[in-house]
């Protein structure tokens, strides 16, 4: 993956493009801890050679997996990055783009690019923390953290 920063005020912009064969959820969380980030938002399009996504199963407080074993090309991937304690956590959706048209969507597990995926990531000054939710069982953001 490649990083190069498009604009520095008052937002910070960086465009990150992966190459075929990366692994975009640890490149992505590997990024977001190597440059601090905090309160950021990103959006993407590329395609994918696999994936593996989640829906949140409410009754196990669990992502069920969803296996996408073929090329598909990402029609919308939006995410953020927030604090989950000290460290930053990266949290995305994708819908993804059959052969046939269909679609399929989800939470982002895994995904393995080819040929490439174009992010725009956007770094806000200020900070955004997800707190344990005891309900869900997730680390949601909260905007009073």
């Amino acid at each position: 993956m490649k990083a190069k920063v498009i604009n520095d005020a008052p937002e910070r912009t960086i465009a990150l493009v992966f190459d075929a064969g990366d692994e975009v959820m640890s490149t992505l969380q590997a990024f977001a801890a190597d440059h601090d980030l905090s309160a950021s938002r990103l959006t993407a399009i590329g395609a994918f050679q696999g994936a593996t996504l989640g829906y949140f199963n409410w009754e196990r407080k669990e992502y069920d997996r969803i296996a996408v074993d073929e090329q598909v090309e990402v029609l919308s991937l939006v995410g953020d990055i927030a604090l989950d304690g000290k460290a930053p956590k990266v949290h995305v959706h994708v819908v993804l783009g059959r052969r046939d048209g269909s679609t399929v969507g989800g939470h982002l597990l895994e995904a393995q690019v080819r040929p490439t995926l174009e992010v725009l990531l956007i770094e806000s000054p200020a900070h955004l923390r997800r707190v344990h939710d005891a309900n869900s069982g997730l680390a949601l953001i909260r905007i009073d953290a």
